[in-house]
Formats: C-alpha cells, structure tokens, sequence
C-alpha cells in the first residue's frame, strides 16, 4: 500500500519494501520487518505509533470489539448509538468502513493491516469522527496489526472454539483473545463468558444475564424482538429492540456498556436510542415474516448453538453446511448441535473452496446421531427450496453460514449467491401459484 505523505520532505508513505524510492519513506511494522531486514540500503522509515503522532491521531477515541462471534453487530451497535446522541463515529470492520453514515470503502478484512487501519483513522479525523469502533480478530492480535494503537476501550463478547485451523487448540486461540485484555487499558467485559479468557481487573467493568455485573438484565423478553430492564449500580432502565434472539441482547448489552463509558450520555438516553438499530444485515436477518424465515451468519457449533437457543420458543427447521479448507473438527459438532435443537435439518454446502461438498457433508452427518428428520443435498439453493416446500405452520426456518455473503466460493472461484435473494424468488414465485 501507497499513498501521499507530503512530510519531511517525502511525498508518500509505504509499507510494500517493492515500492520503496526516493521519494517515499517506509511505514516499519511487525508484519514487514522480516522484509525490511533484508534490505541492503536502509530507506528512511516510521512507526505507527510515530505515524499516529505525525498525523495527530492520539485524540481520536479507538474501540476495539473482539470475540468469535457478535463483533459485527456489536461494533454496529455502538456506531448507531453514538451516532443518534451526537457523536462523530467511524466504524471498520467485516462490513466495510464507515464515517458518520458515509460508506467510504464496502466489505474489508474483519481487521485490515495497521497501515490501512491508521489511513482510515486519518480520513475519520477528516470527516469530524470523535469515536473510531473497530472489530478485532485474533489473527490480528497473533500478527500484530493494532501495533501502536491506543484504546480508548476494549470488548470482550465470548470467546469458544474457531480458528483452530490457525491457532491448532482452543487453549491457544483463548490465550491470543486474553493478550488483548492484559493491560490497563478500560475494557467490557461479558460477565457470563469471563471463564474462558484471562485479563487485567483494573479498569475492567463488564455486562450480563446470568451473574452479578456493571450493566446487568434484570429482567428480559424475547417476544416480537427484545425487551429488557438493566440495573447499572443501582440505576434502573429499560430498552425495546426490533432485533431478534438471545445473543443479540448480549451485543445490545456491549453496545450500551460501550457507550456508557465511552460518554456522559445518561444511560435513559442510551437505551432511548437503542429501537432505532435494527441489526446487521445476515445476522438474524428476518426475510420473510410468514412463514418466518431467518438468514444468519452463524458457521461454528458455538454460533449455530447461540442462534438455535435464541429461538428455541418455536419448532426449529435448519439449512446449513461448512465451509472448506477450514478446522474440519466443527463439522460433526455443527451437525451434533443442529440435532439437539432442530426438528428438520437439510445439510448442504457452504464455501466448499478447494474441497469436495459431499466430503464436508458426509463430516457433519457425522454428528448427527437420528438422521430420521435429515436430508443431506449439495445444490444449496434446492435445500433452501425443498425447506421452504415443506415448511410447516408454526416453524421457523433458519438458513444458517452464508449470512449476508453473495457468493459461492469453489474450486477458486465466486459464483453469485444469495440466500436472501434465493428466499424471495421463491416466495414471489409461490405467490404466482
């Protein structure tokens, strides 16, 4: 990556030692050290701290979310609350980059290189941003791409098993969630996941349901959305949400924690705002309301669980499969937990990549003990139709894996595919029967 500098007498900046030259000085970070190290002539370079500095970066407030599942929607929160109080806010993340409700750049990494994330953090400063919310993924913090950045407040959502293709074991990709938690830094924390994580108690506040914390629910319902009563030292609230599902309370819960610390809104005002965010789109995203269908991002056994609780009020019907090339262990857990809540299950294909879907289907159906109830179809789309045809009144289908994406991967290519897109054309062409 290049752009322009325009300091110390360099036009651009870089981080790529290929596009190193008289005119640009070097960005030096973690991740291209080895590279600069083998450089024969040493050009002029910088650190991100540095350029956090040179750029006068420090005041702009930085949020960083991380956990295996609720980051997006969590970060997306915060972003609409702070938003509808006032406040400047930049968001980065799976989604893309935003600035005050401008789309300045669709679909990034969960979290980009430090470079891109500085460069962001510029353009936030330029467009009146006080608050820059970020998602961070593991590999992120392993590979050191936040390397100079100070947060105003760190998040925790849950930490459960994903990744292992990189991280090899749980115990490793815990003890890579916990660095992130191990300074001084202020930091929320979800009470009821605490035990998987290690962390810094100092400045450490936190939410939940089930035990004693900062924000904590009182009371909650999750009929036609959510609505709940929190108890913050004493004070008493109550919020409604059009969301649906038990874990997205909790990433309401972060959202208002989050913003609670962050500023010196009253917590009423917060959760006034709160009805005003009406989610992700893939995240529980409702697609049609009769019959109830529901397209959701969750692709792990732990996120396949969180969804299949959160609905378990009604008779549950499920599509999903796994994406290839990934930790291949989930596969029979997916299907493991598919058996435990759904009363009709269609497995089929995700991202198959470079693998066989018959391959990655056969793993799941490992998991499923009674495939009395279970079919099993690579075409994703004719699973989604033959659910839809045998939906029953009363249930509720739950396309599960693909959320918001509109593709296929296989064999190394993209194909164009959208479970939302395949609900409706269905849907519209039942209605012409």
């Amino acid at each position: 990556m290049t752009i322009e500098y325009g300091q110390d007498g360099f036009g651009f900046i870089t981080d790529d030692t290929k596009a190193i030259n008289s005119e640009s000085i070097f960005l030096l970070t973690a991740q291209n050290t080895k590279y600069f190290n083998l450089l024969e002539t040493k050009p002029s370079y910088i650190t991100p701290d540095e350029l956090i500095k040179k750029w006068h970066l420090e005041d702009l407030k930085v949020v960083g979310v991380t956990g295996t599942n609720g980051k997006t929607s969590t970060t997306a929160g915060i972003y609409s609350f702070l938003l509808d109080l006032g406040y400047g806010c930049a968001l980065l993340g799976t989604r893309g980059f935003y600035a005050n409700e401008k789309c300045l750049e669709a679909k990034k990494m969960t979290t980009p290189s430090i470079f891109e994330i500085i460069n962001d953090m510029r353009l936030a400063k330029e467009n009146g941003c006080d608050f820059f919310v970020m998602e961070v993924s593991s590999h992120a913090i392993v590979q050191k791409r936040i390397e100079g950045l100070k947060f105003a407040l760190k998040i925790h959502t849950n930490v459960t098993s994903d990744h292992l293709d990189y991280h090899k074991t749980v115990e490793e990709y815990r003890a890579v969630k916990s660095q992130f938690f191990d300074d001084e830094t202020p930091k929320l924390l979800n009470k009821d996941e605490i035990e998987f994580i290690t962390y810094n108690s100092v400045n450490a506040q936190s939410y939940g349901l089930d035990n004693p914390a900062t924000f904590k629910v009182q009371a909650f319902s999750l009929k036609n959305g959510i609505t709940a009563g929190i108890n913050h030292l004493g004070e008493e609230v109550s919020f409604s949400s059009p969301m649906v599902g038990l874990f997205n309370l909790y990433n309401l819960m972060a959202g208002i924690g989050a913003v609670s610390m962050l500023t010196s809104a009253p917590l009423s005002k917060i959760c006034e705002v709160v009805e005003n965010f009406g989610g992700v789109a893939g995240r529980m995203e409702v697609v049609s309301s009769n019959p109830l269908i529901i397209v959701d991002f969750a692709h792990t056994d732990d996120g396949m669980l969180k969804v299949f609780e959160s609905m378990k009020d009604h008779d549950i019907v499920t599509v999903f499969g796994a994406g290839g090339d990934r930790d291949k262990l989930k596969r029979p857990l997916m299907g493991a937990v598919a058996s435990r809540f759904a009363k009709k299950i269609y497995v089929t294909s995700d991202n198959p990549r470079s693998e066989e879907p018959e391959v990655i289907i056969k793993e799941i159906l490992a998991g499923i003990k009674d495939q009395t109830h279970t079919r099993a179809m690579v075409d994703r789309a004719f699973a989604i139709s033959e659910a839809m045809r045998e939906l029953q009144s009363g249930e509720v289908l739950l396309i599960l894996g693909k959320g918001d994406e509109d593709y296929q991967e296989i064999k190394g290519e993209k194909y164009h595919f959208d479970d939302r897109e395949i609900v409706r054309k269905i849907l519209k062409m039942s209605e012409k029967i």
